[in-house]
């Protein structure tokens, strides 16, 4: 299916969660922050909620440093 993230369109595997798109990606969970359609997502509510085609991601990485 394909959705958007970070305003790239992307062909992903169907029938993903959130949890398993960020997974599938390769980033580290707890070093991430979704933006679903223009709405942040809970990192609770990831295991939950399915990714439909269409849908838009906004993914922010934390990087740390000093």
């Amino acid at each position: 299916m394909t959705v958007t993230i970070n305003g790239e369109s992307r062909e992903i595997p169907d029938g993903l969660t959130v949890s398993e798109l960020v997974s599938h990606l390769g980033l580290v969970p707890g070093r991430v922050a979704i933006e679903r359609n223009r709405e942040i997502l809970p990192r609770d509510c990831w295991p939950a909620t399915p990714v439909a085609a269409g849908d838009a991601f906004e993914i922010v990485h934390f990087v740390g440093g000093g």
